[in-house]
């Protein structure tokens, strides 16, 4: 296997297996034991000597499979935990080498289920099917030969009724395959469910809407029972009639051995332990098929993690994006997020370095995808993008983002304090230098004024804050940052007034310094002072200018700084 190979078996987990299986074995001499006793019954030779020998063997054999069980099942455990834990450091690494893209594209539920549900199905693989498989099937194999010791021709119809395990196995497979593969896709698709449920849930609430995304989370989980008893209900009877099959070897055995044991052929003792090998065969047997038919299914968890390990990485060099100048330029760049409705068309423009350039249009015209494509959020379809004169097509999204800093509308917090949420921007950065950044983001007030300060909790994704409140903190992580480069997305919107004009002085404050600045605004009258707006629309560059320049042209901007006037007066 590759040395980066995140299902790599550890040591542990393979003297896991090797103590299961010789556990597995020891209990098989107990039946030997009883073999003895019942010849030495039969022939009348029982002394207290042979008794105490014959007590003392048995409790030696159960003492050491006590000692292999127990280390080997611990060892097990901690060796498939391992992999388990192997898997989930893999995937979280490879989480961050994935395209930001496919995390806006409705892949999060799958990355969740994934993660959590198809890991710990297959450690269940690990820690106890593969020690059980190995250990019953070589207990099985050694009852075989056992009997096959004491009379071949039964022997050989165990093993005749073992062949059967073939079709068998075959037929649970296919249905693992058919049913399996469609429980484990509906159970994705009820994991994002729940997630949008629950994330959803106070604008359901507000909105009345609970009984309706309630239904459809119902839906879900109703055809996510629906296929999980087809799937049971048609595993079932494949593994009754086999057992069935396999409980029939009993009378079959006994009816083989039967006139041999007339005849004196076969002992009696020989006789009676052919006739309990059947017994012991099917119990195993059903397990087997139980262990085997739950094998295939966890294998499905390994499919689905080997798609996320084998995903597409960002490509690009990692080499750091160093540029005399930060100017961004847009030459004829085509996107579309569905095949066949683009949303860019053959955009052209130029930011210049170290100016504040606008963006306003239309809802839904462009205006958010241009940040996204200069932060490498997503690729563009074609064209070129370049920062600095240097195109950055073929640069690692990492490296180009170094270079960004970022004031989104909805503004991600992590469930930890201020203090640490603001020094992810720099790590290095000490606690005087965060106080700072928040003095000149307008946050340091409200922030003194909370009982524990910067140590005050923010919640889950900040939602013990107040919205004005996460923006000021994310104006706060990207002065520390300091970046060349800064995108603001509608940094104000959606905020009450007093909160506006906090987050407005803090952007101010942001502008200060002397950055290439690339700012969408949802009121014009933030941007008339730009030194360059452009106007978006239908996906191209309707219009491009300074504020006075576009109202002397009378075209789309004019239009709509005159409506927003007519709103304010």
């Amino acid at each position: 296997m590759k040395a980066n190979d995140p299902f790599k078996k550890n040591v542990r987990f393979g003297i896991g297996v090797f103590f299961t299986v010789l556990e597995g074995l020891l209990s098989a001499c107990v039946y030997m034991a009883i073999y003895l006793l019942l010849n030495m019954l039969l022939n009348n030779t029982v002394t207290i000597e042979h008794l105490n020998n014959l007590t003392f063997l048995i409790i030696g054999f159960f003492t050491v499979r006590l000692i292999a069980y127990g280390f080997g099942y611990t060892q097990g455990q901690i060796g498939g935990g391992a992999v388990s834990r192997q898997i989930r450091l893999y995937l979280g690494d490879k989480f961050k080498r994935i395209p930001l893209s496919r995390f806006h594209q409705g892949q999060i539920g799958q990355y969740v289920n994934t993660m959590t549900s198809d890991v710990s199905n297959y450690e269940q693989i690990l820690t106890h099917r593969t020690g059980n498989l190995v250990k019953n099937i070589s207990l099985s194999v050694m009852l075989i030969l056992f009997v096959c010791f004491l009379y071949l021709p039964a022997g050989l119809i165990l093993i005749a009724i073992s062949l059967l395990f073939i079709p068998n196995m075959w037929l649970s497979f296919r249905i693992v395959k058919k049913y399996g593969n469609a429980r484990n896709s509906v159970c994705a698709e009820a994991v994002s469910s729940i997630v949008e449920y629950v994330n959803g849930i106070q604008t359901l609430r507000a909105y009345g809407m609970s009984g309706t995304r309630n239904k459809t989370t119902t839906d879900i989980l109703r055809e996510y029972s629906k296929v999980s008893y087809k799937y049971e209900a048609t595993g079932i009877p494949v593994s009754f009639f086999f057992n069935m099959l396999t409980w029939l070897s009993l009378p079959a055995v006994m009816l083989m051995t039967s006139k041999p044991w007339m005849l004196g052929i076969v002992s009696g003792v020989d006789y009676l332990m052919v006739a309990m090998m059947p017994m012991l065969l099917a119990k195993l047997y059903m397990t087997i098929s139980v262990d085997l038919f739950g094998y295939k299914n966890m294998m499905i968890s390994k499919r689905k993690i080997q798609a996320v390990v084998n995903e597409p990485e960002e490509t690009g060099s990692m080499e750091p994006l160093h540029t005399a100048t930060h100017e961004i330029t847009f030459d004829n760049v085509d996107f579309s997020y569905v095949p066949g409705e683009p949303v860019l068309k053959h955009a052209t423009f130029t930011v210049p370095d170290q100016k504040l350039t606008a963006i306003v249009g239309d809802s839904g015209s462009g205006k958010s995808t241009i940040l996204n494509l200069i932060a490498k959020y997503y690729e563009a379809n074609g064209g070129t993008i370049s920062i600095g004169g240097k195109p950055i097509n073929h640069v690692a999204a990492e490296r180009v983002l170094e270079q960004i800093s970022m004031v989104d509308q909805d503004v991600f917090l992590f469930d930890d304090t201020i203090r640490e949420n603001i020094r992810h921007a720099r790590p290095n950065v000490t606690d005087e230098e965060i106080e700072a950044a928040c003095r000149e983001a307008n946050c340091d007030g409200f922030i003194r004024r909370m009982e524990k300060g910067y140590d005050t909790p923010t919640g889950e994704n900040g939602n013990l804050l107040s919205g004005g409140e996460r923006q000021r903190i994310s104006i706060a992580r990207a002065i520390l940052k300091n970046s060349p480069i800064l995108l603001l997305d509608e940094a104000t919107a959606s905020l009450d007034i007093e909160n506006e004009l906090a987050v407005k002085q803090a952007i101010a404050n942001l502008l200060k310094e002397k950055k290439t600045v690339v700012m969408i605004a949802h009121t014009l009258s933030i941007v008339k002072n730009a030194d360059q707006i452009l106007v978006v629309s239908d996906g191209k560059i309707a219009e491009a200018g300074t504020h006075d320049e576009l109202l002397a042209k009378g075209g789309k901007y004019a239009a709509m700084w005159n409506a927003e006037q007519k709103l304010s007066a």
